[in-house]
């Protein structure tokens, strides 16, 4: 697993020891960098890191510019192996690794007025509870403005609702058995 561009392309990044974490390939991770700079661009942005596993999603964006990512994670393994990669590519400000459940991490985040450009999810795939709870709250919470991208990653298999409270899917990718889907406020 590598950065695939920016400040630390071609950078080798560390995946946690657990079974339950399955990080996002680097094939997709380009694809989903890709459709994001034809939007808009990553520059400056601030972006939510959930489920983060190794933190190969929240590196990409601060490689490519980003101003600040949370990277919420609740398995102490993972956090700590983002902490190792973080620390390993001498990233030292722009950041901050929530060690929390998701949905503490992101009532936390909320009560602080963070507002987010992008917001990426990628809970473990059996657990399809996650997806409804977290982005029942992202669509609730203040941490979204009207043009915040929420991107969730899930199983092919797997039939995830294209609503939730005022957040609607507008873009579906597919590639190989992960489906990234695009939502933004309706």
């Amino acid at each position: 697993m590598r950065v695939i561009a920016g400040k630390f392309r071609h950078r080798q990044l560390r995946a946690p020891r657990s079974a339950a974490v399955r990080p996002t390939s680097d094939r997709l991770r380009e694809t989903l960098f890709d459709v994001l700079a034809a939007a808009g661009g990553i520059e400056d942005s601030v972006w939510l890191d959930v489920f983060a596993g190794s933190g190969a999603v929240g590196i990409e964006a601060l490689s490519r510019g980003a101003r600040q990512v949370y990277f919420i994670e609740s398995a102490r393994d993972a956090a700590a192996t983002i902490r190792a990669n973080l620390r390993s590519l001498g990233i030292e400000e722009g950041f901050e690794v929530i060690e929390r459940e998701a949905a503490t991490a992101l009532r936390r985040l909320d009560a602080q007025a963070i507002v987010a450009d992008f917001v990426f999810l990628d809970p473990p795939y059996k657990n399809e509870a996650a997806y409804e709870e977290t982005l029942g709250f992202l669509s609730q919470s203040q941490l979204l403005k009207p043009a915040t991208i929420v991107i969730a990653e899930h199983d092919k298999h797997f039939a995830l609702a294209g609503k939730f409270g005022v957040l609607e899917r507008y873009r579906e990718l597919k590639q190989g058995d992960a489906v990234l889907s695009f939502f933004r406020k309706g």
